[in-house]
């Protein structure tokens, strides 16, 4: 009986933190609403302009174009927000911030944690204002739809995250992520096949998007919000699934052997 009563106010404990972490991360993004704009802006600009501009061309998607590609920059928004996110890594560390958190009676795990659940939090808003951008273009959802769309959205994220924080954890500099996430973030996208179809693809290029963790996720979003893909749902969403699982042990991995100065 003892033991169980320890037991549960460790896992309370360990909740706690994790909130705690969760909500600084959080508080951090809503004071910062220029950086909510600019990565909302980017998204929206590909969505119209590349949108129009290549269904002008009559692509043989099936649909029109610009809704084709909605789910790829519902993608796009995030794996560049999810990422990056692994800057504030950097940030924290400079600001002897993550000193202080590692010097608390907290596991490195739950930290790790704690920041990924911000960085979901964080690219489950931005997908939510895309998302409400594509109803007004006649994307329409219903409630098993509006589901798929946010469990897909959160495992990319939590995988992303991982993979961002990561990288932040090896790296020292702002410019050196920056320029590393550079080699990760385009090629995750672009390959995710969010701007053209996976059919008729050369070898080559099937092969790299099939090894594109984005590409189950942006097909995944497909079938849920526009009812065409590649497929099945739940291929899609086991595959995504693997590929978090992957990424986080390596994430948590990384952060575990971070140094906070």
């Amino acid at each position: 009986m003892l033991n169980k009563v320890v037991d549960t106010m460790i896992i309370e404990a360990n909740l706690g933190r994790l909130y705690a972490l969760w909500l600084r991360e959080f508080k951090v993004f809503l004071r910062e609403r220029s950086r909510l704009i600019a990565s909302t802006f980017t998204p929206v600009l590909w969505l119209f302009v590349i949108g129009s501009g290549f269904g002008s061309t009559h692509p043989s998607t099936g649909v029109d174009y610009q809704k084709f590609i909605f789910p790829g920059i519902v993608s796009m928004s995030v794996i560049f927000s999810s990422v990056f996110f692994g800057s504030y890594i950097i940030w924290d560390r400079k600001f002897d911030f993550l000193k202080s958190v590692m010097v608390a009676p907290v596991s490195r795990d739950t930290v790790f944690i704690g920041k990924t659940l911000g960085g979901m939090t964080t690219s489950l808003v931005q997908a939510a204002i895309l998302l409400a951008i594509g109803m007004a273009i006649g994307i329409n959802l219903n409630v098993l739809s509006l589901i798929q769309t946010i469990a897909v959205v959160l495992l990319l994220s939590f995988a992303l995250t991982s993979v961002g924080l990561a990288i932040g954890s090896y790296i020292e500099s702002l410019e050196g992520f920056q320029l590393i996430i550079s080699f990760v973030v385009f090629p995750l996208f672009f390959l995710s096949a969010a701007l053209f179809p996976l059919k008729n693809l050369p070898g080559w290029l099937f092969f790299l998007t099939a090894i594109d963790p984005a590409t189950y996720a942006v097909d995944a979003l497909r079938n849920a919000i526009i009812g065409t893909s590649i497929h099945s749902f739940a291929l899609d969403v086991g595959v995504l699934a693997a590929f978090t699982i992957a990424f986080a042990i390596f994430g948590s991995y990384s952060f575990r052997r971070m140094k906070a100065v």
